[in-house]
Formats: structure tokens, sequence, C-alpha cells
């Protein structure tokens, strides 16, 4: 787009499945006619001969018309965007949630109708000014500010008090290293946010058993946050520039059980990912896929052990994208208890990171296989480390991660099972980033106000 930008023609090839996403998504970039050669249905259920064909007798014709023909002026229709503090909607409860259905504004749930009173209230709760640019987010170039940050959470449901975790969830998607633009992609990843610090107690996140089921409304509504955030800010819309072949629904938000981490003295995921303990931090990972394994054994090796055959299972769907050099981060969900008997065993949080990696292995062909492409070359082109290619056995076992320090391992759930999830997570989109939550100078006094009984007659 940037070349097409300054007078050099271009043609974009996309599949025919993409040309409706293509648009819209240059239209939010400023380019609602950007040339664009189609491939016909799918290029990877194609035989070499039907894709040479169809570049031949289609793609060519295409990319030379593209090329020499300037597009005209006019894109796609754009509707008003409305100011900041328009008023959009009166009426009732239900008309209200009629005219934010049928504008986009929605989940398919009822929302509740963001008033200019309810959004201040939510502003009370943050230093920044209302209309600061905190990002802009794509595909709709939007500014994301605290402003709509509060109109989205007071739609979410959420409290006024959770507004500072707001705030750090949107600094967190603006982050270039997160690559939220990619997030309308098809395999349809959801994001999974992890809390730690004081304010999980402070704000009453369930960190226990269900720790990832709706139903307390911290995690609840901070989780159903995120998704209207992407949908109504950021722009992502099914059928339009949202391309996930099934999609998932939003993940409650999972906070971290710190009694259980201390107990067993091992710190927070916070503090992995650069922070001090006792900060209040939010992480974001993207979840293409999730796993969960009863992983109780008599010895913390055992129990490692069974966790790292799971991860190479779940993980090397995702692992073709180490061959672009970008490696992943699978998070690690152990139950308390779980975590507990691999404490006992004499590991340290560092030290099963590094038993998983030497365990977290598989036969190289396994990759080569699936995906054609010979792991050597890569690493011969620096794309992947040495390690996959100390010799050319096709059955050389292999790292599913760079590094131990690759595994994210999170203490929550239930303190009776010995369960753990496993989460897929999307290199090639991004990396998990972690925000400190900055907390309003009068956090206790406003805290305090918020959480203090009233009179009905107030």
């Amino acid at each position: 787009m940037e070349v097409e930008r300054i007078g050099l023609p271009t043609a974009s090839l996309v599949c025919a499945g993409f040309v409706r996403q293509g648009n819209l998504t240059a239209q939010g970039l400023g380019m609602g006619s950007l040339p664009m050669a189609v491939y016909p249905g799918h290029i990877d259920l194609d035989s070499i001969e039907e894709i040479q064909r169809n570049i031949e007798s289609v793609i060519v014709e295409q990319v030379v018309r593209c090329l020499t023909v300037k597009p005209p002026e006019a894109g796609l229709p754009v509707t008003r965007e409305p100011e900041p503090e328009d008023i959009v909607a009166r009426g009732t409860f239900e008309e209200v949630n009629r005219t934010f259905y049928a504008s986009e504004w929605g989940d398919g749930l009822p929302v509740v109708p963001p008033t200019v009173g309810k959004v201040e209230e939510f502003l009370r709760f943050t230093e920044r000014p209302a209309h600061e640019v905190i990002g802009v987010l794509l595909p709709d170039e939007r500014e994301a500010t605290p402003w709509n940050i509060a109109a989205n959470g007071v739609m979410a449901g959420c409290r006024p008090e959770y507004m500072p975790v707001l705030v750090a969830l949107v600094e967190a998607m603006a982050d270039p290293a997160f690559g939220h633009p990619s997030l309308g992609h098809t395999p349809g990843a959801e994001v999974q946010i992890t809390l730690n610090g004081p304010i999980i107690k402070e704000l009453g996140f369930n960190y226990e058993q269900g720790a990832l089921r709706v139903g307390y409304e911290a995690n609840t509504s901070i989780g159903r946050f995120w998704r209207l955030y992407l949908r109504n800010v950021a722009g992502f819309l099914p059928h339009k520039t949202d391309k996930a072949t099934f999609g998932g629904t939003w993940r409650v938000v999972a906070a971290e059980n710190e009694d259980a981490l201390a107990g067993i003295g091992w710190e927070p995921m916070s503090v992995d990912q650069g922070f001090k303990a006792g900060d209040n931090v939010v992480t974001i990972s993207t979840c293409t896929a999730s796993w969960l394994e009863t992983a109780g054994a008599s010895t913390a090796e055992r129990i490692l052990d069974r966790i790292a055959t799971r991860i190479v299972d779940i993980q090397l769907c995702m692992f073709g994208l180490n061959l672009r050099g970008q490696s992943v981060r699978p998070q690690i969900m152990l139950s308390p208890c779980l975590a507990g008997a691999i404490a006992k065993g004499g590991y340290s949080k560092a030290r099963a990171k590094e038993y998983l990696h030497k365990q977290a292995r598989f036969p190289a062909k396994r990759c080569e296989d699936w995906d054609g492409r010979d792991l050597c070359s890569f690493a011969d082109q620096g794309f992947l480390p040495g390690e996959f290619c100390q010799s050319t056995d096709p059955e050389r076992l292999v790292p599913i991660v760079f590094t131990p320090q690759d595994f994210m391992i999170t203490v929550t759930g239930d303190p009776g099972r010995d369960n753990c999830l496993i989460l897929c997570q999307n290199g090639f989109i991004g990396y998990p980033v972690s925000r400190k939550i900055e907390l309003p100078a009068a956090w206790e006094q406003l805290k305090s106000d918020c959480f203090a009984p009233r009179r009905v007659s107030e």
C-alpha cells in the first residue's frame, strides 16, 4: 500500500475468500480502491498443475490490468463516524440495544447503554485525559482513548473500578509486539488475559476452582470487554474483517493464585515477564487451541513428561511458524496441587521450564512431512537455532520452542485437582505482551466509595 501511495502501480494477490476483508482493510487504511488480482478458490487445495493453470489463465491478466489501468478513486461506501461524545441512540433499554445491534456495536448479547454519566464515572479511575490517544488500532485505523475504553467497559458490564485494568489491556493491545492487526486471521485465535498483583483480591477476581468459568463479575466482564473493544474500536467484524474459520467466544480473565505460588516458593508469571513481585500486571497472549490434561503422577518428572507430550501434540499445529524464525509461547496453566507436586520434587519454575524444553520434542520428519520443508535449510539460513540441525537424521528430536523461557507457566484453578490446561500460542501473529496497571492517586478512596453500601434513596 505504501508503494501505491507514492504513485507506483501494484497488484495485491488474494484468494477469492479474502476479497471483502482485503477491501475493508484497505479502506480502513485510507485506500478503498487497492488493485487486487484474485485467485479463484483456495490455493492450498489445488495441485501444482491447477495453480499453474490458474496463474496463466486468470492471474496474469488481472496483474497486468492492476499495473496498467488506474483504479477508480471511489472505494466502498463510507459511513459517517460518530464523534466521541455524540449521543448515538435514545429510547428504552430494548430500543437502545436494537440500535446498537443494527449498527454492529455489540456481541449479540444485551449491552449496558453507555450513557455519558456512566462513562464519566469510569473516567474517575484514570488520570489520563479522556481523549488522549493511547494507540491507533487496525483494521479501521481508529484511535484508542480512555473515553472509548470507558464506553466499551460500560457496555461489557464492567464496574468503574476496573478502568485501570481496561486501560492497561488496551495499551498492551496497541503494542506492535502483540500484533493485533492479524487478529482477523482464519485460525480465529482468541486472547487469554492473565492477571497478577494485589488487584486480584481487591477487585474480587476468581483465582481458584472454575477460574475460567463465567460467573465472577471481574473475570467475566473484562473478558467480554476485550472482544467488544476489538469489534467496536479496532473494527474486527465477522463476514468482513474477521475471517475466523470457526471462531470462538471471548475468554474469561485468568487470575493467578499468588497465595499458592508463595506457598511453593515460585514467583508469579508477571515476574517472568520482567515486573516486580507485587506489581499489578496484565498479560495478553493469543490462544489458537487448548487442551486439558490430567497430569497427576507420583513424581515431578512423570508429571512434566505428561505435560511435555501433550504440549507437542497441541502446539505442533503452529510449529510451521518457527520456520519463519518466530518461536511460539505456549501457556501452561497448572492447578495449585500440580504445581506443588512439581515444586516438592525439587523443581523451581525455571528448572521446570528447562525440563520441558528437553522433553517437549518430536521427530523432525513430523514437521518436514507435513510442511514439506527441510529444517536444516532453515537453520542454515538463520531462521532456526543450530539445535534443529545437529544431524540430518529425519528421526532426530527437535524442540517445540526455541528456549526454556518460551514456556509461560501460570498457577490457577481448583487447588484440589491434578489438571493442567495447555494453550497453543500463535507466534506468527505476535508475542505475549504485559503492562503494569497504573492506579490513580486516589485509588483507595475511589475504591472504597464504589464498594460502600448505599441506601435505596441514594
